[in-house]
């Protein structure tokens, strides 16, 4: 009796789960559309749509008439209801932080954002700091305080094996802490954290359905030099847990010092910083700038531009040791799109030469040739939907899936 009583809750919190996940994928959809998606009988999806209608977690709609005509029954939709949950979201960086508020339906409620100098962490706790601008972002939207589920946070660096704290980080004083596992005691919340190349290469499948089921490498180049790839729409790589750092891998054997103390990294020839450095000949042992502001990279770039031999043959270096990190990638995993984002991609067309010659130099790269390789500017818009598809997903398929038909609407009082 306890067996069939098991299987029976596996089975409904799978069908429940491939409901919502085909929601969070499509949108508002009918009862109808929703059983061709997830193969379900429209016998199960009238008890599971029952079920979820009852506690709150999806609302109807009534579709609006395409063809304007006013006779017959309207199509009624459902969708995630939005007062459900909602979930904080902290992306991390070395010049900048970013805490969002957003509901179940995933729309942005609020968000604030805060300049970071080099030394914030050195004076106040990364668990301070976190919850103290989570309490300023609660205090302007009150009635999100009871139905907080989750605080995800988007973070640069190598993260513990247990994913409670960061083993590295470039950002200065954040490693060492536990502030995840201090953040969830204190909040009595579940507190993730996320490699924030991972969440480029989500990012990247949900903001371009073409890209969804695609074979894809996204190169965040910038302040870090990061990547996240995709295997034919599959995250690959390590968990959020691993040391997977494609800017760490090495270029020049006891090359220029990288930020993160070893020597020849890719990060340290094609960085904001690197490029600051050999645009101005100062030596590969100097240690490098604590931040770049934006307004500096720009000028470097246009500098080059213009024909300044210093500035282009930063760029260069930064090209090639792209390409060289891409090459080496493509002996083992070939991608049919590469996406440089961040302040880099606006340099692209001044390293693609290098990056190009770097990969037809490799054998792989000789027979195939190169994949397509774009920019897409705002990294800020992979990463936070990575983060933000990530997030609601688990709320999706660890809460609510998981939840008995007995419980009703309670989970909006």
């Amino acid at each position: 009796m306890t067996r069939t009583v098991s299987d029976s809750d596996s089975v409904r919190r799978h069908n429940r789960g491939l409901v919502l996940s085909a929601l969070r994928m499509q949108g508002a959809q009918s009862r109808t559309a929703l059983a061709n998606l997830t193969g379900l009988s429209h016998a199960s999806m009238t008890a599971i749509m029952s079920d979820l209608l009852n506690q709150g977690i999806v609302s109807e709609l009534v579709a609006d008439r395409p063809d304007g005509r006013a006779r017959g029954r309207p199509a009624t939709f459902v969708n995630f209801s939005r007062g459900a949950a909602h979930a904080a979201l902290f992306e991390l960086d070395v010049n900048r932080a970013r805490v969002s508020l957003v509901d179940y339906g995933g729309v942005l409620v609020d968000r604030v954002e805060i300049q970071l100098t080099p030394t914030i962490f050195a004076g106040l706790a990364p668990c301070k700091f976190l919850s103290e601008r989570l309490d300023a972002l609660l205090a302007r939207t009150p009635a999100a305080t009871k139905t907080l589920r989750r605080i995800a946070i988007s973070v640069q660096g190598i993260l513990e094996r247990d994913g409670r704290g960061l083993r590295w980080s470039p950002i200065q004083h954040l490693a060492g802490a536990s502030f995840a596992a201090e953040l969830s005691e204190e909040r009595n919340l579940p507190v993730t954290l996320h490699k924030r190349g991972r969440l480029l290469a989500e990012g990247t499948r949900w903001l371009d359905p073409a890209l969804h089921e695609a074979s894809v490498a996204t190169v965040f180049v910038g302040s870090t030099v990061a990547m996240g790839v995709t295997f034919r729409g599959q995250i690959m790589g390590r968990g959020d847990e691993g040391a997977t750092e494609f800017g760490h891998m090495n270029h020049v054997p006891n090359g220029a010092l990288c930020r993160c103390g070893m020597r020849g990294c890719i990060e340290a020839y094609a960085a904001d910083y690197a490029i600051l450095r050999n645009a101005y000949s100062v030596p590969e042992t100097a240690s490098p700038a604590p931040a770049v502001p934006a307004q500096q990279y720009e000028m470097l770039a246009q500098r080059a531009e213009t024909g300044d031999r210093s500035a282009t043959h930063a760029f260069h270096l930064a090209g090639r040791a792209i390409g060289f990190g891409l090459s080496r990638m493509l002996a083992i995993y070939d991608p049919s799109h590469v996406l440089i984002v961040g302040p880099g991609a606006r340099a692209l067309e001044l390293m693609r030469p290098e990056i190009d010659q770097a990969i037809l130099g490799s054998l792989v790269g000789s027979i195939n040739g190169s994949p397509q390789i774009v920019a897409h500017r705002d990294e800020t818009e992979p990463i936070f939907k990575g983060l933000l598809m990530k997030t609601l997903n688990d709320i999706d398929l660890v809460d609510f899936a998981a939840l008995p038909s007995s419980e009703r609407a309670g989970l909006e009082s």
